[in-house]
């Protein structure tokens, strides 16, 4: 599993084991093979392609796209929505959610003390 510790710039594709202390500033794409853990803050958007896995704690500036065949678990602040179209979605008590939590497939499961504005 490759751990970092830092500030990266730009729109990051994941297709590994993939630990950051730190912060993105774009984009991020998780996709078959990855397994990303985020503890710190990503200043975009991001994408749960199948077959990625990911668990997000701290914070998220814009949207959250979960596709089949993955799995998310949530423990963080999300500035925009998430769409689950066909993951298992785990959004935990500590999450905070600005947008709207909109499931078209998959499983999502909300924990009763989850802070969602939008429903």
């Amino acid at each position: 599993m490759r751990e970092e510790r830092g500030h990266l710039a730009g729109n990051i594709a994941i297709n590994e084991a993939y630990t950051l202390w730190g912060s993105i500033a774009g984009d991020v794409s998780v996709g078959k093979g990855g397994k990303f853990y985020i503890r710190g803050a990503i200043y975009g958007n991001l994408t749960v392609l199948p077959g990625g896995r990911v668990h997000i704690f701290g914070n998220v500036s814009g949207n959250l796209l979960v596709s089949e065949k993955t799995k998310v678990i949530h423990s963080c602040t999300l500035g925009g929505d998430v769409t689950n179209r066909g993951g298992r979605l785990y959004i935990d008590a500590t999450a905070k959610i600005l947008g709207k939590v909109k499931t078209l497939d998959g499983e999502t499961t909300i924990e009763p003390q989850a802070r969602i504005s939008e429903q």
